[in-house]
């Protein structure tokens, strides 16, 4: 199989700009690259996880982490094995993922005490890498902003696109704890983190896919 790469971070941080300059970037290459962005919108397996994000549940704390987390997981594995499962197990293709189990980690972590934290994350590995056998991914690049760009990033988005949105996206309270969750997830599960802000602003789109590319030299042969 070939290598498996999850970018992820918090609302506004650019995972979305980040996913596609890295995939092109491998591409350009001749790398085989398969893309994929979680949830699946449009495939009847993130129906719960669409429910859930539409506010239909309640609001996000209305929803516990564990209930919450298997309507995302059951997206992901019915993703997996309908659609991707072969290009993972090709040893030539580099999966890249736009979200992924790491999402979970980092907004169902903030509705739980600080001391439930490592048994969430445990519990949460073991059953989608475990229970349904899901990948793993080699390297998880986490980008990180401070609680203000994001805030200020989802509500232009907003304008600018006219998309709702969503329950994680609205709650003040619930974007903090999960910045807080991020930095925690990030050092005790190893992901490779990237700050992507300078004095309060985003820094350039260019610098910031320079270091996610650094970050994983060790994984992918690119420059």
């Amino acid at each position: 199989m070939g290598k498996f790469i999850t970018i992820d971070g918090l609302d506004g941080s650019g995972k979305s700009t980040q996913y596609e300059a890295l995939a092109s970037h491998l591409e350009s290459r001749g790398i085989r690259v398969r893309r994929l962005k979680f949830p699946v919108y449009n495939s009847e397996g993130s129906a719960l996880a669409r429910l859930y994000l539409s506010g239909a549940l309640g609001s996000a704390d209305e929803t516990n982490a564990y209930a919450a987390s298997m309507f995302f997981a059951a997206d992901r594995y019915v993703s997996y094995v309908t659609d991707w499962k072969t290009d993972y197990l090709d040893p030539d293709t580099v999966i890249l993922a736009d979200r992924y189990t790491t999402a979970n980690a980092i907004h169902q972590l903030s509705k739980l005490p600080r001391g439930e934290w490592v048994s969430f994350v445990e519990w949460l590995y073991d059953f989608e890498f475990g229970k349904l056998s899901l990948p793993r991914p080699d390297a998880v690049v986490f980008l990180s902003v401070p609680i203000g760009i994001t805030e200020m990033m989802t509500k232009r988005r907003e304008s600018e696109t006219g998309v709702r949105r969503d329950i994680h996206e609205t709650d003040y309270d619930y974007i903090k704890r999960c910045c807080e969750a991020g930095a925690w997830a990030k050092d005790r599960l190893g992901w490779r983190g990237i700050e992507c802000a300078d004095g309060g602003a985003l820094r350039p789109r260019e610098a910031i896919a320079s270091d996610i590319r650094r970050a994983l030299s060790d994984i992918l042969s690119i420059d």
